[in-house]
């Protein structure tokens, strides 16, 4: 039995004696992280931001008449823009409140409402 105490002392001796920090080591280890974190930001999180506020700012700018794609593939005509939702026209006899975060693209904008806005 004190054989094994023997070697695992020695052992642990090795590796304190092997863990000494190079001089300015701690700053090297952390960079690549930093660069890591860096590429995520630029290449995800950037786009996606840019795209959700282009999808804002086409969501405020909608109106009644303009022709739109829903999420699910369903393509309107909006009739009434409310608080929180559009109603768009289906068919002559179908109508749907949809939220508005369930709008897609817009297909056509009302060409009546653009030369009002000029």
């Amino acid at each position: 039995m004190p054989k094994m105490s023997l070697i695992s002392d020695a052992l642990v001796l090795a590796q304190a004696g092997s863990a000494a920090p190079a001089p300015g080591g701690g700053i090297l280890q952390v960079l690549p992280i930093l660069l890591i974190f860096g590429a995520m930001y630029f290449f995800m999180i950037a786009p996606q931001r840019k795209k959700q506020k282009e999808h804002e700012k086409m969501l405020t700018t909608l109106q009644s008449g303009d022709e739109v794609v829903t999420t699910g593939g369903i393509y309107g005509t909006i009739t009434n823009v409310k608080a929180d939702r559009f109603v768009i026209r289906v068919s002559d006899t179908t109508k749907l409140e949809v939220g508005k975060g369930f709008i897609s693209t817009v297909v056509k904008r009302d060409d009546a409402a653009l030369t009002d806005q000029k």
